[in-house]
């Protein structure tokens, strides 16, 4: 009998890990390549990214208010804008601290960042924009 029970456990676990994962949806030039290749590392990292491109990504960032950090793509996951090629990490923390905040982002495109090139841990300074659209380090990441 409990055997079964571990059984049933096992098959619905995957499900409870899936629907658990961290959603958000992608907005992006439809002439860029290197959105693509952030959505897909931040899959890898655990997150569901839906990808959506947008001809006027100006009037997205005036949106969601990332145009004091601008990059090539901004993500709205949980609450929050995500701007440019934000490491996972960062991402994580802002959905955990939960700051009072637009977002956070990593402004311009550089080059050792997830998704441009050779990324390595610790090496992207992100940062917080506030409510007000104050920017202001939030960490190296």
């Amino acid at each position: 009998m409990k055997f079964k029970q571990l059984f049933a456990v096992l098959l619905v676990a995957p499900t409870f890990a899936f629907a658990a994962a961290p959603a958000g949806t992608m907005y992006k030039d439809p002439h860029c390549g290197c959105c693509g290749e952030h959505a897909k590392y931040l899959r890898d990292a655990g997150f569901q990214i839906k990808e959506q491109t947008s001809d006027n990504m100006s009037a997205i960032k005036q949106k969601y208010g990332t145009d004091a950090a601008p990059s090539c793509h901004t993500i709205v996951i949980g609450g929050y804008a995500v701007e440019g090629h934000v490491p996972a990490a960062a991402i994580t923390k802002l959905l955990k601290d939960k700051p009072n905040a637009k977002g956070i982002a990593v402004p311009g495109m550089p080059a050792n960042s997830p998704g441009m090139g050779d990324y390595k841990l610790g090496t992207i300074a992100v940062v917080l924009i506030g409510k007000d659209g104050s920017v202001k380090p939030y960490g190296n990441f």
